[in-house]
């Protein structure tokens, strides 16, 4: 994407100030934004816009914010388009039940509106970047990540990522045997370079696993500190 083509955004939130505000201040940042307060209209307008990032409310009549999440990581289109929850909910089982159905990050409402543009540049950032190196495979057991292709295969079958749980396995390969701790997972993978609550780094690693089934346990926790992508396997 060129930079006369600004990165498209779409806001979803039943609440017609909130999206006025979002509307204004991210336009004011040169992004493209269209907002939908109707969440039953959202998936439509998501498939025909094909954002590059998605603002979603959780709390919503009918429709609400996780399941639209769910749904948008089952459509082909949609499902690597990064998600923002917005949410009123502050309890940690609420905001890791966002992360676990896919969302990338959340903000609680009340929120600062440079807080939030500072997230999505950030966002957007990760996910816009090329590989930083030529082509390559990395391995780990049955375990293959394709960094060109940006796939990854487990015993041969491919398998799901989005954006940030590439990113978060790529950095584990890549460093294989060296242990990453969370806030330098969040600085390189999430790109934080403030203080936030480093369960985002745990729920992602947790979701990792699911998903990589029987080959979970190359991805190693260092109790207290961190992760480690063994070199290699445990054997009981």
């Amino acid at each position: 994407m060129t930079e006369n083509q600004p990165k498209k955004i779409l806001v979803v939130d039943d609440e017609p100030d909130v999206t006025d505000l979002l509307v204004y201040t991210l336009k004011a940042k040169g992004f493209a934004v269209e907002a939908v307060n109707n969440p039953n209209a959202s998936i439509g307008l998501a498939r025909s816009l094909v954002p590059d990032l998605v603002i979603l409310d959780v709390m919503m009549p009918e429709l609400n914010g996780i399941q639209i999440c769910r749904m948008l990581r089952a459509d082909p289109k949609l499902k690597r388009v990064p998600v923002i929850f917005l949410t009123a909910k502050a309890e940690e089982s609420d905001r890791i039940q966002g992360l676990e159905s896919g969302a990338d990050d959340y903000i609680c409402k009340p929120f600062s509106t440079k807080e939030l543009v500072l997230r999505v540049q950030s966002i957007l950032r990760r996910t816009s970047e090329g590989p930083a190196t030529p082509a390559q495979m990395l391995q780990a057991g049955e375990i293959v990540l394709d960094v060109e292709r940006h796939a990854i295969t487990v015993h041969g079958k491919s398998v799901e990522l989005t954006a940030t749980e590439f990113k978060l396995l790529h950095l584990l390969m890549e460093r294989r045997g060296r242990v990453q701790t969370r806030e330098h997972l969040l600085l390189n993978v999430w790109n934080y370079e403030t203080e936030i609550e480093t369960r985002t780094v745990d729920t992602h690693v947790r979701r990792l696993r699911e998903k990589l089934g029987s080959e979970a346990d190359w991805i190693e926790t260092i109790r207290g500190v961190g992760y480690r992508m063994a070199e290699s396997r445990a054997r009981a």
